[in-house]
């Protein structure tokens, strides 16, 4: 099942702004939120389309990834690109920036409806960025890359709490548990209720009064991870994916981070890629450009055999169409360009100077401006019309 477009879903324009954008998914997360809909499924895949939708646009670079890409452009496999790897938690975690902190439904719905889940401050780990080369065949057919991580994971000792066993973990007596704490003060206007993070637990719902000794209470500790990369196929050099979930571990069972993944290209040793297009410099001698003749050249799949038709001109350009690189999210491809050169020698022998000066007085040897092929530039300019 295809997803649907990010900007419909969120109901605005190509050229929304932020504001709209942010404007559009407030509402839409009002209305779908699971604590006004309890056990309407529909509802909640809303919910979660709208925070996926808003998660990419609300990025600048995501957004013009996915302008240009479309969904590919920040899904490189399953999980990738922010919101088809997203939970609750992710999802929670950005109503800080949405409804100015806290849970919405506190102050909606007169507090507690969304459960410790809503107030309770959740730690995200930081984003980690790598580097994967490819080579022109890989990114003509997409790969599987298999890399070695190395970043901050779960401490083994405390799998990732940061206590030293399950009794030290306390509820916070500040809070309560909930990670926030609120606070009514009288106005011209009547009672106003705010709400704040807790400062003595920092958000987190609980204290720990004796920390884990391997990673002194942090919860994290150095290690590596094997993480395999489905690349599509048809990325360019610069382009970047995102892995939700795949960066370093936050502190004490919060949200990793994300791992980008920045594309490099590997220069192939005899072909050039323009685009979508694959070119090739192919040199023959004048003579088999006289009589004609048949050639291999390297594509991307291997040799192909092309026929040089006799008095073929210097510049002339064959295409071999299908042969280039696919166009990312799409079954469009492009072509293989092959640039015919005119190699001439820089030395010849007597003999065949001799033959060559016999050849030069034929009318046939001769140039003849009146029959002339098209120039380079005018074949270049013809091709792309």
């Amino acid at each position: 099942m295809s997803k649907r477009d990010y900007y419909d879903i969120l109901g605005v324009a190509r050229s929304a702004d932020e504001k709209e954008i942010k404007s559009s998914y407030r509402k839409l997360a009002i209305k779908y939120h699971p604590d006004k809909n309890p056990g309407d499924h529909e509802a909640e895949e809303k919910f979660k389309e709208a925070a996926e939708a808003y998660d990419i646009l609300s990025n600048p670079q995501k957004r013009q990834r996915y302008d240009q890409f479309g969904h590919a452009g920040n899904s490189a496999s399953g999980g990738y690109g922010g919101g088809g790897g997203m939970n609750m938690d992710d999802i929670f975690s950005q109503f800080g920036d949405i409804f100015g902190g806290g849970h919405p439904f506190e102050s909606f719905f007169g507090g507690g409806g969304g459960g410790q889940r809503g107030g309770r401050r959740v730690a995200r780990g930081s984003n980690l960025r790598i580097k994967v080369k490819l080579t022109l065949e890989e990114i003509a057919k997409g790969v599987e890359k298999k890399v070695k991580v190395n970043k901050q994971v779960s401490c083994h000792s405390c799998d990732g709490s940061g206590a030293k066993d399950k009794s030290s973990f306390h509820t916070c007596k500040t809070c309560g548990g909930s990670g926030s704490v609120r606070r009514v003060t009288n106005t011209i206007l009547g009672q106003m209720q705010t709400t704040s993070t807790c400062p003595t637990c920092n958000g987190e719902g609980v204290e720990i009064t004796a920390k884990c000794t391997t990673c002194r209470g942090e919860g994290l500790e150095r290690g590596e991870e094997t993480i395999a990369i489905n690349i599509p196929a048809g990325v360019s050099e610069g382009m970047q994916l995102s892995m939700s979930g795949k960066g370093n571990a936050a502190p004490r069972g919060g949200i990793p981070g994300d791992l980008i993944i920045l594309i490099e290209e590997v220069p192939h040793e005899s072909l050039k890629r323009d685009g979508l297009n694959v070119i090739y410099d192919l040199y023959i001698n004048f003579v088999d450009a006289t009589l004609g003749t048949s050639v291999e050249v390297p594509t991307i799949d291997g040799k192909a055999k092309i026929k040089i038709e006799p008095g073929t001109q210097g510049g002339k350009i064959l295409r071999l169409k299908g042969k280039g690189i696919p166009e990312v999210n799409s079954y469009h491809k492009g072509d293989q360009l092959v640039y015919v050169n005119i190699w001439t020698p820089k030395a010849v022998s007597n003999e065949e100077k001799e033959l060559l000066n016999k050849l030069k007085e034929s009318p046939n040897f001769k140039p003849q401006p009146g029959k002339s092929e098209k120039s380079f530039f005018e074949r270049i300019k013809e091709y792309f019309e």
